[in-house]
């Protein structure tokens, strides 16, 4: 039936039902409310119309609305696909700081951390392995962000996991290489460094300007990271071209240790869809603290990024280093007789720290690396993600030291004399490897997983040789042919420019090692409600090496010989998660890893790790892999507005089948252990010893306020050999290697780097560092008495944003000049490594 309506009530019903049409499948409060607001905007305008003849209309008649239904699960991923989109092209806008290279502003970010606390690392980068962040991440992770290598001043991977706690360094010894010999947990992890997630093959020395951040996982890792990853490992992520804005950034250091630097780092975009990233690094400079040592770098870096389509990434890099210079190989250890276990460095008892023992003549070191890689990445679906990474790789480790060992006492000790020994090497490993992973998400039963499987092949070879013509007879205490040279003053060393009568040469005689490994992974993550988040993962490695070489079989010189062997590595690891809020969570997990013979190919005999050849025709050392299993619980949480992350942890390691070396003579031979000598012991490296080391791990890193950034760990430890089958190296101190604690370890360490922003153009910050005493040991045993004392060490900088584009830092390392040891040789008359000295340094940085 027909209703007259006067036409401002008809103007005034009309705007109600086109605001009911328009938000007709919102809330009943938005359509009350923008109704309202529509009469109120017509009826005030009524004083202003004309009066119009009265129209009649039908009354309303009620729409009839489709019934909801449910969403169907593609229309749910579109959705959700449509909404991050959403917010990410309106990207949340971040305070306002005077200059453009502070926090989130800065163009050269850090993509991995968190944008307001550069200190608080968010996510891994290998997003496949590790989905959830690290606040839900049932492992203790240590990560170092670009931010933090910067504010500790740190310029090699050395000076920065040094620094952290629970990481401590080994020498190289007469068997293996000198370089980047790092102790994670108490356990030798030298062959466990990775670049970008593939394995850092062969023990090289390390630098930063292409780094990113430094990743320290914790424990047993065996079904992320493949063979070894006892303690834990170290993945380097290197800088990646970014297509988000265009910078043009140069640092350039001064430092009373003579050093002259200079880095640079370039990104250019080319076009939305690709971006070329280059830089490089030149520096000229001397070790504080330490006569006539030089440490010369040069390198450079370039990538790429090309995304030709929304679902299709594509990436490649460069990186080439040269490390250069005279080598230092430390100082010796005063020890008054094997009975004791007094004594210490011999700087600690009157020996000038600055001695250098080598010969500035003869010695020398050239650490070069070239590293390419290939990476594509394609989104088959929005849930179906394939990726392959593609390396290839080759080290040189070429150098020639002097050892400072076997000091001969005198009375008063300052006229001790020491035997100067040369050791050398040239090492060239070639990496090949490849990376395959597929990337699953879907969901299960009310559970989110991101599932990953992958295929790894690699090949790892290695031609280790050394020099000869080191003959020093022309030398006062100098022996033919060896190179060594006795009656060296330890206090006042005469040699330092001593002239060889020829030129080193290559010997020819090189140990060939060549590991090849085929793996196959699975790994899941499902996170319930983000309240319960399940982990786990296995790994089969079809590990096969061969080693050939030359040795002396009955004193007959040169002979050759050759053994291969092979084994299969299953390992698994799983994890739990319960978050009892959104900022909180504790986990528990366990996890297995394996360390097969010959795993640390730098090594040239099975005592340091390596495989040595069989000279006699049969094989030897067929052992089992080294079996170690760990267990770790803990709690995470995100504090002051979740920009500071907090982890305690305890854990335990465990390691069984560990290798010993025992002597043998013609009457105990065995096929495992042949006899190779005429008369007298050899050594012969048998399998059955374990070891257990427990602890609690502490760690915080990001801003406590928006103007204080801290990052620093405790970590306390208690390692004992559980299982031995050989005697003590020194029986006069010990009766049996079981009970004793394990050597190489500073079972108490701590650290922390903290700044505070004082005005818009100043900040101050400083680093404390806590190492417990290190003791001396042969394999793992702390077994000869030995010990290098504890320290702190304390290091300051000052910064001031000079204006926009340029910033002034102030570095002063080791303030008090502490005179303190970073490692001890596996040695009866070893040699420590002196760290260095009191460094001042002015960084001048631009960011354009």
């Amino acid at each position: 039936m027909g209703q007259a309506i006067a036409p401002r009530s008809l103007r005034s019903f009309t705007a109600i039902n086109l605001v009911d049409d328009k938000f007709d499948n919102h809330s009943g409060k938005v359509s009350a409310v923008a109704g309202l607001i529509a009469v109120a905007s017509f009826s005030g305008a009524e004083a202003q119309q004309t009066s119009l003849p009265p129209v009649t209309v039908d009354a309303p008649v009620a729409r009839l609305r489709p019934v909801a239904s449910k969403p169907s699960p593609d229309q749910l991923r579109a959705r959700t696909a449509l909404r991050r989109a959403a917010r990410g092209a309106q990207p949340a806008q971040a305070a306002a700081v005077p200059f453009p290279n502070a926090g989130g502003l800065r163009a050269d970010r850090n993509p991995y951390a968190d944008a307001a606390a550069p200190y608080k690392v968010d996510h891994l980068q290998a997003s496949g392995k590790f989905p959830e962040p690290l606040l839900n991440t049932p492992k203790t992770v240590t990560v170092l962000s670009k931010e933090v290598l910067e504010d500790k001043n740190a310029t090699t991977l050395r000076q920065a996991v040094l620094s952290t706690a629970g990481v401590t360094l080994g020498t190289g010894e007469g068997g293996n290489a000198f370089g980047d010999r790092f102790f994670i947990r108490g356990f030798d992890a030298r062959n466990d460094v990775f670049l970008d997630g593939v394995r850092d093959a062969g023990v090289s020395v390390r630098e930063n300007f292409f780094t990113e951040q430094v990743e320290i996982l914790r424990g047993p890792g065996s079904s992320f990271a493949g063979r070894g990853t006892t303690g834990g490992a170290i993945n380097i992520v290197t800088k990646q071209a970014s297509t988000e804005k265009s910078f043009y950034n140069m640092d350039t250091t001064f430092g009373t240790d003579h050093t002259k630097r200079v880095v640079l780092d370039v990104n250019q975009v080319i076009s939305p869809t690709l971006a070329i990233r280059a830089g490089g690094v030149f520096q000229d400079a001397g070790v504080a603290g330490r006569d006539y040592v030089k440490d010369d770098r040069d390198g450079g870096f370039v990538t790429a990024k090309w995304t030709p389509l929304d679902t299709v990434k594509l990436s490649a890099s460069y990186i080439h280093t040269n490390l250069h210079g005279l080598p230092d190989f430390g100082v010796p250890y005063y020890r008054p007789s094997t009975a004791s276990t007094a004594g210490g460095p011999f700087p600690d008892f009157g020996a000038n720290r600055n001695n250098l023992y080598g010969f500035v003549n003869r010695d020398f070191y050239h650490v070069k690396q070239d590293i390419g890689t290939l990476n594509g990445e394609v989104a088959i679906t929005p849930d179906l993600t394939v990726s392959n990474k593609f390396r290839v790789q080759r080290s040189l480790l070429d150098y020639i030291g002097t050892l400072p060992e076997s000091p001969s006492l005198a009375n008063p000790l300052s006229a001790s004399t020491l035997t100067a020994n040369p050791q050398s090497r040239y090492q060239v490993t070639d990496v090949l490897a490849n990376q395959t992973e597929a990337t699953y998400k879907f969901n299960l039963a009310g559970w989110k997983n991101t599932a990953l499987a992958g295929v790894e092949i690699s090949q790892e070879r290695a031609s280790i040789d050394k020099y000869v013509g080191l003959s020093s007879e022309s030398l006062p205490g100098g022996s033919a042919g060896s190179g060594s040279v006795s009656g060296i003053s330890v206090f006042n060393p005469s040699q330092t420019y001593a002239v060889f009568p020829g030129t080193p040469t290559l010997s020819g005689l090189a140990t060939k090692v060549g590991i090849d490994t085929k793996s196959v992974y699975l790994l899941d993550s499902a996170n319930y409600n983000d309240f319960v988040i399940l982990n786990g993962g296995v790994r089969l490695d079809d590990y096969n090496i061969k080693a050939s070489g030359y040795g002396t079989v009955n004193s007959v010189a040169n002979v050759f010989g050759s053994q291969t062997q092979q084994y299969d590595m299953p390992n698994f690891n799983v994890g739990a998660v319960i978050k009892p809020l959104p900022i909180a969570s504790v986990y528990a997990a366990y996890a297995t890893s394996s360390n097969p013979v010959g795993a640390e190919f730098d090594g040239t005999s099975a005592q340091y790790g390596g495989l040595a050849p069989s000279l006699n025709g049969n094989p030897n050392q067929i052992l089992g892999p080294e079996k170690n299993r760990a267990i770790e619980v803990g709690t995470k949480w995100e504090l002051f507005d979740r920009h500071l992350l907090l982890t305690a942890a305890l854990f335990q390691t465990e390691k069984d089948n560990a290798r010993e070396s025992r002597n043998i003579t013609a009457a105990t031979a065995a096929p495992s252990c042949p006899y190779t000598a005429t008369s007298g012991a050899v050594s012969c490296i048998s399998a059955g010893a374990a070891y257990r080391i427990r602890g609690i791990d502490l760690s915080a890193g990001g801003k406590i306020t928006d103007k204080w950034s801290v990052i620093g760990g405790l970590v306390l430890m208690q390692s004992e050999v559980t299982k031995s089958l050989v005697p003590p190296a020194n029986t006069t101190l010990y009766t049996t290697n079981v009970g004793l604690p394990l050597s190489n370890v500073a079972h108490q360490s701590f650290s922390l780097l903290t700044k505070y922003q004082l005005t818009d153009v100043w900040e101050l910050g400083g680093q404390a560092v806590y190492r417990s005493k290190i003791f001396g040991g042969t394999f793992l045993a702390a077994n000869q008495g030995m010990q290098l004392p504890s320290y702190w060490r304390f290091d300051a900088f000052a910064e001031a944003k000079v204006n926009a584009n340029w910033t002034a830092k102030l570095f002063v390392s080791n303030i008090f000049n502490k005179l303190y040891y970073d490692a001890l040789y596996q040695s009866a008359a070893p040699f420590v490594l002196e760290a260095p000295g009191r460094t001042v340094s002015m960084v001048l940085s631009a960011r354009f």
